[in-house]
């Protein structure tokens, strides 16, 4: 099997997601080409690393996680909650997993606003990348189709991709359209025409969040190119 795998959140089925431990475990594996995270704003303006709009379900906090500052949030516990083991986890800034990644594995960057909840973040992380020379190195996603106008719109060199549940027949047009040449797209929308229309018009295609091993098998024998986002590389790990 020749698929890419893409660690969702880090190896977030085996390690709190979207920590340095995730990131860590996801690049134990030595298949892992890529991992998937979530970013989000401090409320100085700095690129941190977290799914949810607020506190509550991951770390030790509660309330908006723009609310606070990085210092705030430095002392939050970000992996007690999935298990004692993790205790003491912190919530990453960007920044700092790009140095822990760097030649190692590239990242999706999944920019977590809608509707102007960040401004600027799109402009951070674009200069953060061209900071560590990893604008080739590096897809930034998102479901806001706006928030991927305002990346092409700083640069050219940035690849981007649209996120979505569902498979129009304007999908590639949309992409187009956006400047974009990766989606990023539920499992269960990937068909072989998908992956024949998307190969012809030079987009890559990520589908998520692939956790169950006969799935895996079967968008494997639909395309080896396709990459295979999931919470465990261990069960990825059995294809091999």
């Amino acid at each position: 099997m020749l698929n890419p795998c893409v660690a969702h959140r880090g190896a977030s089925g085996l390690a709190p997601e979207n920590t340095m431990a995730a990131f860590q475990k996801a690049m134990s594996f030595p298949f892992i080409q890529w991992i998937e995270l979530d970013v989000q704003l401090s409320r100085g303006g700095t690129p941190i690393v977290i799914h949810d709009s607020t506190l509550n379900r991951t770390t030790s906090g509660a309330g908006p996680v723009g609310d606070f500052t990085t210092t705030q949030l430095s002392r939050m516990d970000a992996g007690k909650w999935f298990s004692k083991a993790f205790a003491g986890e912190r919530v990453p800034l960007l920044e700092e997993v790009l140095d822990a990644t760097v030649g190692r594995c590239r990242l999706n960057i999944e920019l977590k606003t809608h509707g102007g909840r960040y401004p600027g973040m799109e402009r951070r992380v674009v200069e953060l990348l061209y900071e560590k020379e990893l604008q080739f190195d590096t897809v930034i996603t998102s479901f806001d189709q706006q928030a991927l106008r305002t990346v092409r719109e700083l640069t050219a060199e940035v690849r981007t991709g649209l996120i979505t549940e569902v498979a129009p027949p304007s999908l590639a047009g949309d992409l187009r359209a956006l400047g974009a040449s990766f989606l990023s797209i539920g499992y269960k929308r990937v068909t072989p025409e998908l992956m024949k229309e998307m190969r012809s018009k030079g987009i890559t295609v990520m589908a998520w969040t692939v956790n169950d091993v006969s799935a895996m098998k079967r968008l494997a024998a639909i395309d080896p190119e396709l990459m295979i986002c999931t919470n465990y590389p261990d069960r990825f790990a059995e294809l091999l």
